[in-house]
């Protein structure tokens, strides 16, 4: 198994993840401003097993992930540096739903979902804030995409992100703090670490979930974890 995480993320972090699988850590320059410059979630959108990738990744990435044999479909708007054009990449797609605000997703995306339950909503930096546990189960640190989940009969959890860690900013995402593989949530943070800790494990195990706790510290945004098979 491959899993891309930012080069930023603890170390610590990145010990736990190596016991799993090959960790292919993400580094740019001059593509996205700094802060999100290493985050998975910005680069690619994930749809089952392939990924949807930015065409200005670096192509020694890309040539990593082809090595590995991963599927990836090339999309076709360029990263910029300012948010909405860091955004096109940044949506949640599941089985069901694709996840995003419309006018920034970009078109290879949306014609994956030509056929499929889309979901609108106003946050474009959406996976950053969104964690999804199958199709009936969330964790969020938006209250719209909350409210928008909600409306479509996901339950949901509402986590606040000023706790969270985003080096250049006050604060991040909480969605920014994980990955799930299998029937874990794997998160970049500190079971005593986090003041809503308790109500998280509580939360996804009524999901059917269980929380994998990566450091002993406060959250940390590194823009999602990638776990794709080989």
């Amino acid at each position: 198994m491959l899993i891309i995480v930012d080069a930023k993320i603890p170390s610590m972090a990145k010990e736990a993840l190596r016991a799993m699988g090959q960790l292919l850590e993400l580094a740019t320059d001059g593509i996205v401003y700094p802060a999100i410059s290493g985050h998975p979630d910005i680069f690619f959108c994930r749809v089952g097993q392939e990924l949807v990738v930015a065409p200005n990744l670096p192509a020694h990435y890309l040539e990593i992930l082809v090595s590995h044999g991963i599927k990836t479909i090339c999309g076709k708007n360029l990263l910029g540096k300012q948010y909405p054009a860091s955004a096109h990449y940044n949506a949640v797609a599941t089985q069901e739903y694709l996840i995003h605000h419309p006018a920034i997703t970009d078109e290879v995306i949306k014609k994956l979902f030509i056929n499929k339950k889309t979901l609108d909503v106003k946050q474009g930096y959406t996976r950053c804030n969104l964690m999804m546990m199958g199709e009936e189960h969330a964790l969020t640190s938006d209250a719209g995409i909350g409210r928008v989940l909600e409306q479509a009969g996901i339950k949901t959890l509402l986590v606040d992100p000023g706790v969270v860690r985003l080096p250049g900013f006050d604060n991040g995402f909480f969605g920014g703090c994980c990955g799930v593989w299998q029937d874990a949530v794997y998160v970049l943070a500190g079971r005593d670490g986090f003041a809503q800790s308790a109500e998280t494990e509580s939360f996804a195990t009524s999901a059917g979930y269980r929380i994998c706790w990566l450091t002993n510290e406060a959250p940390f945004d590194g823009g999602g974890i990638f776990f794709v098979d080989e």
